[in-house]
Parts: structure tokens; C-alpha cells; sequence
């Protein structure tokens, strides 16, 4: 298991203590204290930089109550009025701005911007260590059992070259090295180039055989992406060139990610979805 990530595993496995969040907010109510009784000890530049740091948050502070103060009250807006003449009855009324209204619109345009890196699979099991590497035994003394062989597909790129047996500390093995995915396109609208360089819009509900170019995350450990470990969830990086897919701007796209959705190990291919 990597050094750092024991507290997260801990938690993956067992879940939080029963009074973790009232431990949590008790913690929070006596923070505000502890911070003050050890601010007013400070003097010389500390205190002077501490103070400007303080000030900049009460300024922030401020400004974002005054912008939920004004999330319902309505602005005169001159530029909603428009030239020319009016109706009698359309008189008395002003250009009228709803801050309500665009507090909605900067949500909305945070949704889609969060939505553009969602992914089909946002939760995934948690895989031990005991399931994921075999130990192996090496050297003449019984105690020598340093060496780990990878039970899950990986990916190793075209130049990988093994180390000397007597540094090499995880082993992939051949049989479980996977260089191809099944990327599955979910129908989204594309710019395609045909053999005649026209372009037009197609629909793609197909799926193809690509190959991978790395593993760009895998959710269960950093240890594990910089393995290639396969397994379900895993950003993968595809070779997308084949598909003659184009960008806004002409240019042609060689690569996009894609998410993993079937268990390799089990089925013996690589099944994924492509993000886009």
C-alpha cells in the first residue's frame, strides 16, 4: 500500500465513528477560539502580515453577504429600455434588472462547467492490496519476500523495458498486458472527415477498438496509475486519430479519455465509455 494513503483506506473499508460529526463541530466552535488566543500573542511583521490576511477575508467576507443581501432586489437597468416611443401605460416603468436572475445564470454556467469533467462511473469499489498483488518469494532466506506480482491487466507503453530481476519490484505479467480498448461512443454530435474531405455531422452510437496511449488516473491509488493497473473506473488516454474526429478549429483531434466500465480481469477486454 502507498505510505500516505492508509487513513483512506481505513476509512474506505470501516467508515467514520458514530460521533464523527458532532466530534467535527465541536472541533469547528473551539477552533475560533484557540486562533484568537494565539493571534493576540503575535507581534512585529507576523502580527502585520496576519493582520493584512485577516483583513483581505473580512473584505471578502462582506462583499459576499452584500451579494446575498441583493439576490432578490431588483436594479434599475437603462439599457433594457429601449429607444423610441413608448406606450402611455409603459410609462412609469423602468428597466429592471433581477439579481436573482443572474445568480441563477452564474449557477447554471458552474453546473455545465462541473458536468464537462463528470464521468459514467463517479464511485468505484475499493480493491485491497491482499487482491491486487501477489507476494513472491525470492532469495535463499525465508524472510525475503520484497517482490509483488500484479493480479490485474496493466498497461506498459511500446519502449518499456523490464528491470534486472534483482531490482524489479512489481511484476506485470505478459498474459495480463492489454494494449487495446473497446471505447464506446454515447451518440453526441462530431465534426467527421470523409475519404473526399467533406465535412458534415454524424451521429456515432458505435463502438471501436482503439489503442491505449497511458493510463491517465486510476481511482483506487496513485501506485496503481503509475503501474497501469487496469481496473474498473480507470481514466484511460485513447488514440481517437482513427476516427477522424476535428476540433471547432480544424485542427485533428489524436486523443481523448475514456472511462473504463466492465471488470478486464474477468471478462478479458477492456470496455470503456469515451468522454467527450
Amino acid at each position: 500500500m502507498p505510505q500516505n494513503d492508509y487513513m483512506d483506506e481505513h476509512r474506505r473499508r470501516h467508515g467514520r465513528r458514530l460521533d464523527y460529526e458532532e466530534r467535527k463541530r465541536k472541533k469547528e466552535a473551539r477552533s475560533v477560539h484557540r486562533s484568537s488566543a494565539e493571534n493576540q500573542k503575535l507581534f512585529g511583521l507576523k502580527a502585520k502580515i496576519h493582520h493584512a490576511k485577516r483583513h483581505a477575508e473580512k473584505v471578502q467576507m462582506k462583499k459576499t453577504l452584500k451579494a446575498h443581501d441583493e439576490r432578490n432586489v431588483k436594479q434599475k437597468d437603462d439599457g433594457a429600455v429601449k429607444e423610441g416611443a413608448l406606450p402611455t401605460y409603459l410609462l412609469d416603468r423602468e428597466g429592471q434588472k433581477d439579481a436573482k436572475a443572474l445568480s441563477s445564470a452564474v449557477k447554471d454556467r458552474r453546473k455545465d462547467k462541473a458536468a464537462k469533467y463528470a464521468v459514467p462511473l463517479p464511485k468505484v469499489r475499493g480493491i485491497a492490496e491482499e487482491e491486487m498483488f501477489k507476494v513472491i518469494k525470492t532469495g535463499k532466506h525465508k524472510g525475503k519476500s520484497w517482490k509483488r506480482m500484479v493480479s490485474k491487466p496493466t498497461f506498459v507503453g511500446e519502449n518499456f523495458t523490464r528491470k534486472p530481476v534483482k531490482l524489479e519490484r512489481f511484476i506485470r505479467p505478459m498474459g495480463l498486458r492489454m494494449n487495446k480498448a473497446n471505447v464506446t461512443h454515447r451518440g453526441i454530435n462530431l465534426i467527421v472527415i470523409s475519404d473526399i474531405a467533406d465535412v458534415f455531422l454524424a451521429e456515432l452510437k458505435t463502438t471501436f477498438q482503439l489503442p491505449i496511449l497511458g493510463v491517465k488516473k486510476n481511482p483506487q491509488s496513485p501506485l496503481y496509475t503509475s503501474l497501469g493497473v487496469l481496473t474498473k473506473g480507470t481514466i484511460l488516454e485513447v488514440n481517437v486519430s482513427e476516427l477522424g474526429m476535428v476540433t471547432t478549429g480544424g485542427k485533428v483531434v489524436w486523443s481523448k479519455y475514456a472511462q473504463i466500465t466492465n471488470n478486464p480481469e474477468n471478462d478479458g477486454c477492456i470496455n470503456s465509455i469515451l468522454l467527450v
